[in-house]
């Protein structure tokens, strides 16, 4: 009674309210069946039977929806707004359009909206799938749900409430998993052919028999419970697979449409490649500076580093075998375009040609020429 009512009800609802016969429907007729002629025990094996493929689908649903709980964790509960001159702590709901916003180092950003003042880098990986930070100045744009790493910016909102990004894509993704998955099941396909051919078969069976048991064991042979089992069970181990490396899937039938699919056009970073950063060659200017040395200085300038950058530089003098040198004194970071630091009572700079044109460093105009060539070969080869 509890496993077969409710495939019972879901075919009458499909067959007379959608005028849809599904596999669920010869199922229905041979539930029906065997009970009236007294078979209990064959109706309540075929309707345990069945019920794993439903639960694999409400499985499939919840998998699909546990990417809203991420979502939902990425939208901020406050943010710093600035009123009347005065910085007041906000729902960040409550933000209103064109309101002055300040987003803090490690902040996630609450509102989308324009910077008016202030440099930083902001980590759109969420977004974009972008893995390194991107460098935001007065008058570019940012997106809610993104993070801002270094730097401490202002913002007018662009978009606030329900019309933020963040918001919108949870919407987007309940609005997926909101009814129930469609899993397209070969047994569905051709519930119509499989309905037609059960009851005619076992009707030729009733009249040349004359045995009603022979009829419904016709029909408890037409029901497809392999083919419902099949289609459940393969769309949960691949949304499994995919999970595990970090696909969110909103739909179990998104996989049934990727047969169909003739042409992929990929994102390359973090994709098709790592996306982590390496030290490509490191080639010095000055004759009395070797390149070893100018790489050892350089990775104890960026030894505090928060950038990916120098993190890479550091990364990739200790896995050269050598030790990471003493962390250079008197360290600044500079919005995640440059740091600068004393080392051995030395100052020394490294950065982005803005930033050093910006400290007076000269010689850069010859420097940039000769990192754009290497840009173009893709590293000193």
């Amino acid at each position: 009674m509890l496993c077969g009512l409710p495939i019972i009800k879901e075919a009458a609802e499909g067959f007379f309210l959608e005028f849809d016969a599904k596999a669920d429907f010869p199922v229905s007729l041979a539930l029906i069946a065997s009970v009236v002629i007294g078979e209990n025990f064959a109706a309540g094996e075929v309707a345990v039977i069945m019920q794993p493929g439903a639960l694999l689908e409400e499985m499939t649903v919840a998998k699909a929806g546990s990417g809203i709980e991420k979502l939902v964790r990425l939208t901020p509960e406050t943010a710093l707004v600035i009123r009347n001159g005065r910085e007041l702590m906000v729902p960040a709901g409550n933000v209103a359009l064109n309101e002055h916003v300040r987003v803090l180092p490690g902040e996630r950003i609450h509102v989308d909206g324009v910077i008016t003042s202030g440099e930083s880098s902001v980590d759109q990986s969420v977004m974009t799938g972008e893995s390194l930070p991107v460098d935001k100045k007065p008058g570019d744009t940012v997106t809610s749900g993104t993070v801002n790493r270094f730097g401490t910016f202002d913002m007018a909102a662009t978009m606030v409430g329900s019309d933020r990004t963040i918001e919108r894509m949870i919407r987007l993704v309940q609005s997926a998993v909101a009814g129930k998955a469609k899993i397209v099941r070969l047994a569905d396909k051709w519930a119509t052919w499989i309905v037609v051919t059960a009851l005619t078969a076992a009707f030729i069976t009733r009249i040349v028999t004359w045995e009603p048991v022979r009829a419904v064991t016709i029909l408890l042979v037409f029901c497809p419970c392999a083919l419902v089992l099949a289609a459940p069970s393969a769309i949960m181990a691949a949304i499994g697979s995919t999970t595990g490396h970090g696909v969110l899937v909103r739909k179990g039938d998104a996989f049934v449409r990727l047969a169909q699919v003739k042409r992929i056009a990929f994102d390359k970073t973090g994709t098709l490649t790592e996306g982590q950063l390496e030290v490509a060659g490191c080639v010095s200017t000055k004759a009395e500076l070797t390149d070893d040395a100018l790489f050892e200085l350089l990775a104890a300038v960026e030894h505090l580093s928060e950038p990916p950058i120098g993190k890479a530089v550091a990364a990739s003098w200790a896995k050269s075998g050598h030790d990471l040198p003493e962390a250079a004194q008197a360290f600044q970071m500079q919005g995640g375009c440059g740091v600068k630091g004393v080392v051995n009572g030395t100052d020394f700079k490294a950065g982005r040609a803005k930033r050093l044109k910006a400290e007076g460093v000269t010689g850069v105009e010859s420097l940039e020429e000769r990192a754009k060539a290497w840009e173009e070969k893709g590293g000193p080869r």
